[in-house]
């Protein structure tokens, strides 16, 4: 993707990091009508879409934030196949009505398909880590959050009132704990199929 030119729609991923009003409410005026048009369309209703949009946004925030995302599509395009493909997983767990797929409305782009996938990838790699972080003890949840905020592991242990030798020594031991559980999931199996 890194060949591919940059899409003028960047502006909606800059302005959602930068938490730009005027373009968040631009985001909402252009592309959520035709979201909420589907979901309602699709065995949901007006607050659903909503929740669905801003659950969306969220996802986009959060890959421009951590991996830099270069938009090389439209943002309509990007926006709405990441709430499509989010509802229609909504409705598969809930075990609502069957969805009828308004194909019409969905790009075959390439490049959004690639950037699609790409995101999703990314948040199911997030929720994994985030349930099995969750399941950690409390000892190594609360040394990994504090070296998460903090710049060094000399910090840390002050923090902690933990020695430097033993807060980097049960950093190592809880990361190693924390990639295992990651490893041993059948979550993670999938990530790699």
């Amino acid at each position: 993707m890194s060949d591919s030119k940059l899409h003028d729609d960047q502006k909606y991923i800059d302005g959602l990091v930068q938490n730009n009003s005027f373009i968040i409410q631009s985001i909402y005026d252009k592309f959520a009508p035709k979201v909420i048009g589907y979901v309602c369309k699709n065995s949901g209703n007006q607050d659903q879409a909503q929740d669905l949009i801003q659950e969306v946004l969220v996802v986009i925030y959060d890959q421009a934030k951590s991996k830099n995302l270069q938009l090389t599509c439209p943002f309509d395009a990007y926006f709405f196949l990441l709430c499509k493909r989010k509802w229609i997983n909504i409705l598969k767990k809930s075990s609502l009505k069957q969805v009828t797929i308004n194909e019409e409305i969905v790009s075959n782009h390439e490049p959004v398909q690639e950037l699609v996938l790409d995101t999703e990838h990314t948040e199911t790699q997030q929720h994994l880590f985030d349930d099995m972080f969750q399941k950690l003890g409390e000892a190594c949840k609360t040394l990994l959050t504090t070296s998460f905020q903090l710049n060094s592991m000399e910090e840390v242990a002050k923090a902690l009132d933990l020695t430097y030798g033993y807060a980097r020594k049960k950093k190592s031991l809880c990361i190693g704990k924390l990639t295992r559980m990651i490893q041993d999931s059948p979550a993670y199996q999938n990530l790699k199929t």
